[in-house]
C-alpha cells in the first residue's frame, strides 16, 4: 500500500481529522475539535494518544479485534479493508473493539457489527446506534452518514 494522507470533516459538529496511512497497522493522525486537539499513532497492537500536547495514554489491543477511536473515520476502515467487506457476497461480521473515548481518553470494550449492503456501503451498528458508511475502492471511509465526510 502506498502512503496516503486522508482528511475528514465533521458533519454534525465542527471537527477535522487528518491521517497519514502507511498500512492498515501503521498510521498516525490528528483530530481537532472545538475544545481539544488529539494526536494518535497506531503501531500494530498499540495505540498511543496525546491530548492537547500533554495528557496521553497508551492502549494495547489485547483480545479485541480492532481499535476504534471516537470521532475517527479511519478506524471504521480497518475491519472493512482487512476482512474484505466490500467484496461481492461478503457476509456481515461482528467484532469486539477496543474503543477509546475522546476527549476523555478512556478505553473500553465495545461490540460492533458491519453489514455489507453493496455499492461500497456498509451498515454499522453498535449499542443501539446505526449508520450507513460509504467507502472508496481501498476500503477507506468517504461518507459516514450524518457524521463525517472525507474532503481529501
Amino acid at each position: 500500500m502506498a502512503i496516503r494522507t486522508l482528511l475528514w470533516r465533521g458533519l454534525d459538529a465542527p471537527r477535522m481529522e487528518i491521517v497519514h496511512v502507511e498500512s492498515l497497522d501503521h498510521a498516525r493522525g490528528t483530530q481537532i475539535g472545538i475544545t481539544y486537539e488529539l494526536r494518535w499513532k497506531l503501531d500494530g497492537a498499540v495505540l498511543e494518544l496525546t491530548m492537547d500536547g500533554g495528557r496521553g495514554i497508551r492502549v494495547e489491543l489485547g483480545d479485541a479485534d480492532f481499535f476504534d477511536l471516537h470521532h475517527s473515520a479511519f478506524f471504521n476502515s480497518l475491519p472493512v479493508a482487512r476482512d474484505g467487506l466490500l467484496t461481492e457476497g461478503a457476509a456481515a461480521r461482528e467484532y469486539t473493539m477496543r474503543f477509546v473515548r475522546v476527549p476523555e481518553l478512556t478505553a473500553e470494550p465495545a461490540w460492533q457489527r458491519y453489514e455489507p449492503l453493496g455499492n461500497r456501503v456498509v451498515r454499522y451498528r453498535s449499542s443501539g446506534y446505526q449508520a450507513d458508511i460509504t467507502f472508496d475502492a481501498d476500503g477507506f471511509v468517504t461518507l459516514y452518514q450524518d457524521y463525517l465526510e472525507r474532503v481529501g
